[in-house]
């Protein structure tokens, strides 16, 4: 069998046959939407070349283009996991061309010097590509691939996200105007959440968005879309996510939304949540709400802020955590929390309870001597219970 074809103009052609993908299940089809590759430039095309027509599958979710034992294989998740598509196969330097080019296509760079890069492609598909030697094994692509549905905030209630009550907390606390940090895995629904609670903000409301590549879809009306930029290849021209954020200070928001805490930035965006700039939001990457604490102290250490001093600024600036999870396909809300402090005034969580509403519970702030939730506060050596369901 030839190889995989992952170039080519006749991006819809020839490229597929012979090479065993199964581009797109007739069963998946919607002749009424429009597909994927039609909104997509020219370049990004070109890029993908026959492996183009799969980003038309309604239900794909994730593509990825990897090398192993000097031989590119190709993986695609519809919503159940990944799944190798056995009979294709193409060499290493067709994976390196195809990561450079997609790369390219989005308006960065990938060679030795910058081995790693992220791109947004549009319509919220976002690539990562990694090229020999961090990528020891040969080059590997990563495409995520949002539904093409935006999804509104009832409709993800409706698919299981969370109880109605849960639904009635989290919109108090939005239009509410609290600052909320929604945490979870890899894939576990964060961008899609936080689109969703950020529409339910008021019409009139400036809503400015700071990522380090462009994933949020908002149907909200007046918004303002930043993305970094990575340095050229002299070493300058680039634009920081923490020069984007006080750019934004600068923009009049109502809201300033973070789509994803990474790195120092974060000294910078808890100052700002301290400054008046209440209704804000992000995400950040934890494997359980016990663990957010612990991912604060490592983002802010990277931007000169000692752990006690962090959590002075976490307590006063985040209102709420919203942890997720997914289960069984499904994207879930696994508990819900509010910063505080413990007895050696290091950073803690809480479990809040939805049986309150969320006006109540997040005043006062958190670090006086009262729990969020009205009851006298505890005092936690570690971490506390975060297994409890939010509303048990």
């Amino acid at each position: 069998m030839r190889d995989a074809d992952l170039r080519g103009p006749d991006v819809r052609g020839d490229p597929l046959r012979g090479s065993g993908l199964v581009a797109l299940d007739p069963a998946h089809a919607d002749p009424g939407r429009e597909p994927r590759s039609s909104r997509l430039g020219i370049a990004a095309r070109r890029a993908l070349g026959g492996l183009l027509p799969l980003l038309d599958d309604p239900v794909l979710r994730d593509l990825h283009v990897q090398v192993r034992q000097g031989r590119g294989s190709l993986w695609v998740d519809r919503g159940g996991g990944l799944s190798r598509v056995e009979g294709w196969s193409t060499g290493a330097e067709a994976v390196e061309r195809f990561a450079r080019d997609l790369i390219a296509a989005g308006g960065r760079h990938l060679d030795e010097l910058a081995p790693a890069a992220d791109v947004s492609l549009g319509e919220g598909i976002r690539v990562h590509a990694v090229l020999p030697p961090v990528a020891a094994s040969g080059a590997a692509v990563s495409i995520r691939v949002p539904s093409q549905t935006v999804r509104g905030f009832e409709e993800l209630v409706a698919g299981g996200l969370c109880s109605a009550e849960q639904a009635e907390w989290l919109a108090e606390a939005v239009t509410g105007r609290k600052n909320i940090l929604i945490s979870g895995g890899t894939g576990s629904g964060k961008t899609t959440l936080l689109a969703a609670l950020l529409d339910l903000a008021g019409a009139g409301e400036r809503i400015v968005t700071i990522e380090d590549v462009a994933e949020l879809r908002l149907a909200h009306e007046n918004v303002v879309a930043l993305e970094s930029r990575q340095p050229n290849a002299d070493g300058i021209g680039g634009f920081e996510l923490d020069r984007l954020l006080r750019e934004a200070l600068r923009m009049r928001p109502d809201r300033i939304v973070l789509g994803e805490c990474r790195g120092a930035e974060v000294v910078t965006m808890l100052a700002a949540l301290n400054t008046g700039h209440d209704g804000g939001a992000g995400t950040i990457h934890a494997s359980a709400l016990g663990e957010v604490p612990t991912r604060l102290e490592a983002l802010g250490a990277l931007g000169g802020l000692a752990p006690v001093a962090l959590a002075r600024q976490a307590v006063s600036a985040v209102h709420a955590i919203v942890h997720l999870e997914k289960r069984g396909g499904v994207h879930r809300v696994a508990a819900l929390g509010a910063l505080g402090l413990d007895e050696r005034g290091m950073l803690s969580v809480q479990v809040l309870r939805t049986k309150e509403p969320a006006r109540a519970q997040l005043l006062p702030r958190r670090g006086s001597s009262v729990r969020p939730d009205g009851g006298a506060k505890r005092k936690v050596g570690g971490r506390p219970d975060h297994g409890a369901e939010p509303g048990a």
